[in-house]
């Protein structure tokens, strides 16, 4: 059976008095509802790309606006939200300003795309670096990371060449060359020179042009690894001091040794630059990449081992007064041979640069001295500085070197009592 509405009167009261009691609620008398803060969304992301073998930055969330990240970033202070919270965010932000401060499109710079795609993008890296340099002369580590980072740029582009010219006098005559001058070495000297130039004898004339390209990109993802670490930093140290540092540090973003270098450069002091340049060079040879070149070494069966092998043969640190490795420590070899002890001398280095501690040895015992030799020398640094960065790389063409490395090959491999 069908009831009408007016068997409830009660019911049809109640309604009528609260439909009253919504319209007679003033406007501006129900509590507003409150958007949730900018920041909120960014607190507690991991740092998920900080190794240089993707594209993009620090998190695939984190927007790449720098106003839209700076906003965030103070909205987040004013609340006293604990840094360690918002370290993503703020690591987010001090990358993207390094990347438009060095005109590099962060999310266009993937590694994994290779060399060619890339080219451009590793040149800039260290234009940038000349740059900070230029402007702050108190920036040491910057201004050996562009010099030296150069001559390394040129081994990059060295390797392009030969993978064009993989067949002509490149990197398969080098270790042809190696193998002739072995042939004719008393075996019980070939038996003590060190496993690297054996390897590059056998390996080196049947590397392709796939090999070059692999180890292109891996020397593309150590140099956006030292980018992302340690460019940002001097960013926030120019526009905050070290209340920026500081705060890098309470975000856990940067250790102890690396707040002690920054402080070193606020102190404005010789002896505090220097300090600096020694803790800089640590944190990028022993922290950023020291397991990426075990692991380039490591791999493809041997490949990888000749390569890093051949980049310490080819290089020629910009800095002046520096030595060639081959120089610094070449490879000599004592033996018995029918009675009488022979000794090898060879021009070629006796370490390879993967290798943690005779690179280390190498950085400090030659590069970073003579490094602080031309800072003490303000006239001819400026002048260092103001060479334009593309004479810079074509003056360390291995290619156009290659024809005085053989003759060196020739020339200096000796052997006597």
């Amino acid at each position: 059976m069908t009831r009408s509405r007016t068997e409830f009167p009660a019911l049809g009261l109640l309604c009528r008095a609260l439909l009253l009691a919504c319209l007679l609620v003033l406007p501006g008398t129900l509590a507003p509802v409150r958007a949730a803060p900018l920041y909120a969304g960014y607190l507690d992301l991991p740092v998920a790309a900080v190794d240089g073998e993707r594209a993009g930055g620090i998190h695939p969330g984190l927007p790449s606006d720098p106003a839209v990240l700076g906003a965030a970033l103070d909205q987040a202070r004013a609340a006293g939200v604990p840094a360690r919270r918002y370290t993503a965010l703020l690591r987010q932000y001090w990358l993207v300003v390094a990347a438009e401060n060095a005109r590099i499109d962060l999310a266009g710079w993937d590694p994994q795309r290779g060399p060619a795609a890339n080219a451009h993008t590793f040149g800039l890296v260290y234009v940038n670096y000349l740059r900070l340099a230029a402007a702050h002369p108190e920036f040491w580590w910057a201004e050996l990371a562009g010099l030296a980072g150069g001559s390394f740029a040129s081994g990059f582009f060295d390797m392009d060449d030969a993978g064009r010219i993989i067949d002509l006098p490149g990197l398969h005559g080098l270790g042809t060359a190696v193998a002739d001058l072995l042939r004719q070495t008393p075996p019980e000297l070939v038996a003590r020179t060190p496993e690297d130039i054996r390897l590059l004898a056998a390996t080196g004339p049947r590397l392709t042009p796939a090999d070059i390209a692999w180890y292109q990109t891996r020397l593309l993802v150590m140099q956006k690894h030292i980018f992302v670490d340690l460019v940002p930093q001097h960013e926030a140290f120019l526009a905050r001091g070290m209340a920026g540092i500081d705060e890098l540090a309470a975000a856990g973003a940067i250790d102890g040794n690396l707040r002690a270098a920054w402080a070193g450069i606020a102190g404005g002091e010789p002896a505090g630059h220097i300090d600096a340049l020694y803790r800089m060079t640590d944190r990028e040879q022993n922290t950023i990449v020291a397991d990426q070149w075990n692991a380039t070494a490591a791999a493809r069966d041997g490949i990888g081992r000749v390569l890093t092998y051949v980049s310490t043969i080819a290089a020629k640190p910009a800095v002046p007064g520096v030595r060639a490795p081959g120089t610094f420590a070449p490879a000599t070899v004592r033996a018995g041979v029918d009675g009488a002890e022979l000794v090898l001398r060879t021009p070629l280095p006796a370490f390879n640069w993967a290798d943690r501690a005779d690179r280390w040895r190498y950085i400090t015992e030659d590069l970073v001295l003579r490094h602080i030799d031309l800072k003490r020398d303000a006239p001819r640094a400026a002048g260092v500085l103001a060479e334009p960065f593309p004479a810079k790389l074509e003056r360390g063409r291995l290619v156009a070197r290659l024809p005085e490395l053989l003759a060196d090959l020739s020339g200096q491999w000796r052997i006597g009592g």
